[in-house]
């Protein structure tokens, strides 16, 4: 019995410490080698615990601990949201532990479904083993809100020639084919026969056609002009403190800090991209009374383009939104959009009228949740000098894949954050590390303006052309462009995903077919 319980004990360890591990994978470390250790040990070890008819509840805890050491190593940072209020404070220990918790969850049920569908044929225990991975990661991104933060794919985020193909699969296919890619020294060493040697082969041709296809991609749109545009698109990156959401600071001051890092020349039309809620105490109707700043500051042509919270009364209740505004010079709202893809406990609480008997509340907006945008439509704006259809995600927006506009008919994607909430960690680097991928994706430029975060201009290949580095003040600005076209991932989305779920459903009975004669 003593024996049993220290195996047990040394199993729960070395699971949860595989996770731990993987999650260096991820940026902003990238250190994608180790997954190829990782996984295939993890595999190596389900397959033969399963191989000794151990119970699937048995199973289910194996995914937890791994998915438990890996979320909360790669995500602890998000607890330091909590510490700007002294009245949430006490939640921290909490959110390190309770979200790692949940999302274990996830992975438990990858595993206890390994168990079900398990195979003694190696191959097909593979495949089993990739599709559940894959398609219950795209569940977690999917259900709820969804919240399909550090897939296993991101691990690629530096490797733009390898993940070029995120163009044609998306995101969560690459993330399937990931999971394949790193177990497959498991295969190796697990294997009984040539298939799997076969087997493993593939997936090595796999991996060079992906930098086949990058490296073709690379040279083709190398090849395409350079545009001049008639207009300039500058993001400014102002790293303004936190601590301005918690005292009385003046926002005139803060508006005159961002006009003058600005820059305003009036004599090039200029889209002025600002960040996420950064005049913090006045909404979207309020900013009338600062027209004589902007009118003195800014040209005709000129647009300014900031988040702010907005509010609207119906029905005798007051919604809040978190907003993007397009504004003239003169403080005119030109366009507005309201952020559809809220953050859940950030923005939102999730059954806040039972939640909120007990003290838990969101830290946003007067301590009342924000509601939800209707749409995601591209911004049409039109002006003597500027024709532009700007595709706006604000913050947290820019992580779901797929799921950007059902209208994919504009110029560019317009991307404003607040990221100071998470202080000086690795979050910032990690939500980055989305934008990388959805510029590939959608094969349009990316520009993003984050205060206390990453500014940058991102070109369709994922290459950040002009970047303000974590911790630093300045702008960086989109004065040429090159024109390309839709990719297929846009005009296909995630049907793509379950195309390749069935190839591998295929590719099972093909094997189990080919074992039988």
């Amino acid at each position: 019995m003593e024996n049993l319980l220290k195996k047990n004990f040394l199993n729960t360890i070395y699971i949860i410490f595989l996770g731990v591990i993987s999650s260096y994978s991820l940026p902003p470390y990238n250190y994608f080698i180790i997954n190829f250790f990782t996984f295939s040990l993890f595999f190596i070890f389900l397959y033969t615990k399963r191989k000794k008819n151990l119970t699937s509840k048995s199973f289910f805890k194996y995914g937890w601990f791994f998915g438990f050491g890996y979320f909360l190593s790669s995500l602890y940072w998000i607890s330091i949201s909590l510490t700007f209020d002294e009245s949430f404070k006490f939640l921290i220990p909490f959110a390190i532990i309770l979200l790692p918790t949940f999302l274990g969850i996830f992975y438990g049920l990858i595993t206890y479904l390994f168990s079900v569908f398990y195979s003694k044929r190696v191959i097909s225990s593979f495949f089993i083993f990739s599709i559940l991975f894959g398609t219950i990661e795209y569940i977690r991104g999917s259900i709820f809100t969804g919240f399909p933060w550090n897939l296993i794919a991101f691990s690629f985020s530096e490797n733009i020639f390898f993940i070029q193909i995120l163009s044609v699969i998306g995101t969560y296919s690459f993330n399937l084919i990931c999971i394949s890619l790193f177990s497959v020294p498991g295969v190796f060493i697990l294997r009984k026969t040539r298939r799997e040697i076969i087997v493993c082969f593939f997936f090595i041709l796999v991996s060079i056609s992906f930098l086949i296809f990058g490296n073709i991609k690379n040279d083709q749109f190398n090849s395409l002009d350079n545009i001049k545009n008639p207009f300039v698109i500058r993001a400014i990156s102002p790293n303004i403190s936190l601590d301005r959401f918690y005292s009385k600071r003046d926002e005139v001051k803060i508006i005159n800090e961002l006009i003058t890092l600005s820059d305003p020349e009036k004599k090039i039309p200029t889209i002025f991209l600002w960040p996420e809620g950064i005049i913090p105490d006045s909404y979207l109707r309020d900013m009338s009374i600062y027209k004589d700043l902007f009118l003195n500051n800014f040209g005709d042509n000129d647009l300014i383009v900031m988040g702010l919270n907005s509010v609207e009364t119906i029905n005798n209740k007051n919604l809040f939104f978190n907003s993007m505004a397009v504004f003239d010079n003169k403080m005119d709202l030109i366009k507005s959009y309201n952020k559809v893809n809220l953050v859940p406990f950030g923005e939102f609480t999730p059954f806040e009228n039972i939640l909120g008997l007990i003290g838990l509340k969101t830290v946003a907006n007067n301590y009342q949740s924000f509601s939800s945008g209707d749409d995601r439509a591209p911004l049409i704006i039109k002006n003597n000098e500027i024709d532009l259809s700007l595709l706006p995600l604000i913050c947290y927006e820019i992580i779901y894949s797929g799921k950007l506009s059902k209208d994919n008919n504009f110029d560019y994607i317009v991307n404003i954050s607040e990221d100071g909430w998470f202080g000086n960690s690795i979050g910032p680097k990690q939500h980055f590390s989305h934008s990388i991928f959805r510029s590939i994706e959608s094969g349009k430029y990316i520009i993003r303006s984050a205060n206390n975060g990453i500014s940058a201009i991102i070109n369709p290949m994922g290459v950040i052309e002009k970047k303000v580095e974590f911790g630093s003040t300045g702008y960086v600005e989109l004065t040429e462009s090159k024109i390309t076209k839709s990719t297929p991932f846009m005009r296909y989305g995630n049907q793509i995903f379950f195309m390749i779920i069935l190839i591998y459903i295929s590719l099972i009975f093909s094997f189990n077919k080919l074992t039988h004669e």
